[in-house]
């Protein structure tokens, strides 16, 4: 009988990639130790996911890793943030240039800038073609080291294919937005940033509404950036946005960022099929569209922990001729119970309006804390727990129940909730159900 090891050798190399993949990646490199054979069938694996968390990382790694493993990088994350001192834009520039131009199969990239690059990073974007998701954040002093709008728009509009696009604290720049400059409440804007040359496609015009002008975009998430580009109305709409995530600025009011918000929904909404929101809407937002379904294709709607929760009533109901089929809401610990309460002031909007009229489709409403994003364990004994909160949470799924029995007919909509809510050590996730 042969051994397990003599088998091994007999299989084809495609079928040894397809094992190994399957492994954790901590199994991989062990396996990869075992002889210089695994180790060449382990590099397609162990290069897939590759994290660099600061500058020197990412210095390192392009000078002492051969060239030739890059190709096998499918997901790739990069922080310029530096351990110790910040080396010149310039340097950091070019190995990141130099990086990217040898990832041909790079799937998904998240750069996480301390500062802005050098205008030649750009063109390096033009060779992954295999791009989907692209996601840039500033990690860095918001004055001193702004991150230019203008390089931002350049990069992602030279990514040949690019489908998904998030973006984190990009800063305007003053070629687009002067009259930001010294006037209140003193937006951060960025200068010099005139030298970054014109893009085959957008031109001259490297503002943030540009983005609307990119074919193959369909997801795009902005958040933590100032939107109150007038442009976002105006500029012509290339792409078909099916999930549009928009955050606010923390520099200017909740007003200002409701009206930055509407802007860009008044533009792009028709095509949108998710929708996450940090701001109100009003129902005079959608009024010039009365004649057609606003926001047609809508059928999940997300509002974050940064949402008012004084305006869930008005902004669930400016979208109610939507056919939303899902609705989450994540909120503070301390808006618990208020967030709960809200909800049940919609619904029994619902009642009184009557379901067909009001979210006819809605099947599920999800409302969960910030803190359990990253972690949820059962509730155990002991468990510092507000008893407040977890009767908003009660009162909620029991409402639910309740409109089944009272309110529904035999054909109508059932309404469940789940009586089993999931915690954290601070906090609870609660899951209502409405099935039609």
């Amino acid at each position: 009988m042969s051994s397990p090891l003599s088998q091994w050798h007999v299989l084809p190399n495609e079928m040894k990639f397809a094992v190994i993949h399957q492994l954790d990646i901590q199994h991989v490199r062990a396996f990869a130790t075992v002889s210089r054979d695994a180790y060449s069938l382990s590099i397609p694996t162990m290069w897939r996911h590759i994290h660099l968390k600061n500058c020197e990382a990412l210095l390192s790694y392009v000078q002492n890793v051969p060239s030739t493993y890059h190709r096998f990088i499918r997901q790739l994350t990069i922080c310029t943030k530096p351990a110790s001192t910040l080396p010149d834009r310039a340097v950091i520039s070019d190995a990141l240039s130099a990086l990217l131009a040898q990832c041909s199969q790079v799937e998904c990239l998240n750069l996480s800038l301390e500062s802005t690059l050098h205008e030649s990073v750009v063109p390096s974007f033009g060779c992954l073609s295999s791009l989907k998701a692209l996601s840039i954040s500033h990690c860095g002093h918001e004055q001193n080291q702004p991150l230019s709008e203008r390089l931002v728009v350049s990069m992602a509009a030279t990514v040949p294919n690019l489908v998904e696009l998030s973006l984190t604290c990009i800063a305007r720049s003053v070629i687009h937005a002067p009259e930001l400059v010294g006037a209140y409440p003193f937006v951060p804007v960025v200068v010099g940033d005139r030298n970054i040359p014109d893009h085959p496609l957008l031109g001259s015009e490297l503002c943030l509404p540009s983005l609307l002008r990119l074919p193959s975009l369909k997801t795009l998430r902005v958040r933590d950036t100032h939107l109150g580009d007038h442009r976002w109305s105006t500029t012509p709409v290339c792409c078909s946005l099916q999930v549009l995530d928009l955050g606010s600025c923390y520099h200017e009011s909740q007003d200002f960022n409701r009206i930055c918000t509407e802007r860009i929904v008044g533009n792009v909404g028709h095509t949108v099929d998710e929708f996450s929101l940090a701001t109100a809407i009003s129902a005079e937002c959608l009024a010039p569209q009365a004649e057609l379904t606003p926001l047609k294709r809508l059928r999940k709607i997300h509002l974050t922990h940064l949402f008012p929760v004084e305006n869930v009533v008005d902004t669930l109901s400016a979208l109610s001729d939507s056919p939303v089929e899902q609705l989450s809401v994540k909120c503070h610990e301390d808006d618990v119970v208020d967030m709960c309460s809200a909800l049940v002031d919609f619904l029994n909007l619902r009642v009184e309006r009557g379901q067909i009229a009001l979210f006819k489709h809605l099947s599920e409403i999800t409302v969960d804390t910030v803190a359990d994003i990253d972690e949820k364990v059962e509730v155990k004994p002991g468990m510092n727990i507000s008893a407040v909160q977890a009767d908003a949470v009660k009162n909620l799924q029991a409402y639910c129940r309740d409109l089944h029995l009272a309110s529904v007919g035999a054909t109508g909509p059932k309404c469940a909730s789940d009586p089993s809510a999931t915690l954290d050590k601070s906090s609870f996730k609660s899951a209502t159900v409405l099935t039609h």
